[in-house]
């Protein structure tokens, strides 16, 4: 069923756009490289356990939950979709 200046696919390629959107964020935060042995944000020692389990770390236990935190207010949805959506 197609609305105002949407085309009959404009759903599914604003979802498809924002699952693409989402899955780029998350794999640009991929660690890579070495593992730092101090946090890159305060200076505070990295544990081995944390290094060995994420390898490529670079942040400390309190520093990265401080990030995720501000990261996970961004909305998820994506008004690139269609002109029908820029309209309301």
């Amino acid at each position: 069923m197609a609305s105002g200046w949407a085309n009959d696919d404009a759903v599914n390629e604003q979802i498809n756009s924002t699952i693409e959107d989402a899955v780029a964020r998350a794999r640009g935060e991929i660690p890579r490289g070495e593992s730092l042995t101090e946090c890159e944000e305060c200076g505070d020692p990295i544990p081995e356990a944390r290094r060995k389990a994420i390898p490529g770390v670079r942040l400390c236990i309190t520093c990265q939950q401080h990030k995720d935190s501000k990261n996970s207010s961004h909305s998820g949805y994506n008004r690139r979709g269609s002109k029908d959506s820029q309209l309301r």
